[in-house]
């Protein structure tokens, strides 16, 4: 559309009118007002389990798996039935995914009860790996409104291939849908500590 509004000014008012445009069209552009970004905190993790720092064990965080529609720097909103659309102005700081798989290994890193924890390509003598899929992580924006997240988490033990336990996380914080981006999306970062919280305590429980 650029390309056709700077070939009309060619042919009708000449170079220097031309130039006036191109510099108005790239300002304008250069003013549009940037998404608000925003990124999710890691819980520091309140766990007691003795053998597991006893026996130093390594766990790996694979980044999850998701659908598509959840697989991005988009914010889902739930509309109903199943229609969704994307929170206007608003992005992740990174792939959702990625972000859910940097904080799960920060709040294990917190607790200070493994020997290591990481992700792919960092080295690590794994023991376990913690498999994550992202079932959903959006507002829901029907009845009172509220920010959902559950997540699908399986562990793998690392020497035998078996999966040695599996469990569903959901977590559910109300929010009024009407709110501003920010805080749709404190509720949404409030869902997933508490998910992250129980993902940590059931992790230390279970090996």
């Amino acid at each position: 559309m650029m390309g056709a509004a700077i070939e009309k000014a060619k042919t009708k008012a000449g170079p220097f009118l031309v130039a006036g445009l191109v510099v108005a069209t790239l300002s304008g552009c250069a003013l549009r007002p940037n998404n608000d970004t925003f990124d999710l905190t890691a819980s520091a993790g309140t766990v007691s389990a003795e053998r597991v720092r006893a026996r130093n064990l390594q766990i790996l965080v694979p980044k999850p798996s998701a659908l598509q529609a959840l697989d991005s720097r988009n914010i889902v909103v739930r509309l109903g039935g199943s229609e969704i659309r994307y929170l206007g102005q608003a992005q992740w700081s990174d792939q959702l995914p990625s972000i859910i798989q940097a904080r799960l290994v920060a709040g294990l890193e917190n607790t200070g009860l493994f020997g290591g924890v990481g992700m792919p390509g960092q080295g690590l003598a794994i023991d376990y790996r913690v498999i994550v899929e992202v079932r959903e992580f959006a507002v829901d924006a029907t009845g009172p409104g509220a920010a959902n997240v559950t997540l699908s988490v399986k562990l793998l033990n690392d020497r035998t291939g078996v999966v040695t336990a599996q469990r569903l996380f959901s977590t559910s914080v109300a929010v009024n849908a009407s709110s501003s981006n920010g805080v749709l999306v404190s509720a949404l970062d409030r869902a997933f500590a508490d998910a992250q919280t129980e993902i940590v305590a059931w992790i230390s429980s279970e090996i």
